[in-house]
């Protein structure tokens, strides 16, 4: 009987989805993406990060690196 009222419920075109979660890591990722990229854009204004451009032209090239702070 679960088998019988499962296949009708495959093959109904009717029913409403009703699970709509996103999973946690998907929405992470996505958000890194877009900061990331909003880190670009503020970047490639003119009057920004002068210094920083000159050493790192891409954010993506920064984030791959591991740099250690001194503190004086």
């Amino acid at each position: 009987m679960a088998d019988q009222l499962a296949k009708e419920i495959a093959s109904n075109k009717n029913i409403e989805e009703c699970y709509t979660k996103i999973p946690q890591r998907a929405v992470l990722c996505e958000l890194k993406e877009q900061s990331v990229q909003q880190w670009q854009n503020e970047l490639e204004r003119p009057s920004k990060g002068a210094i920083t451009k000159s050493f790192f032209p891409k954010k993506e090239d920064r984030l791959k690196l591991r740099l250690n702070a001194i503190l004086l």
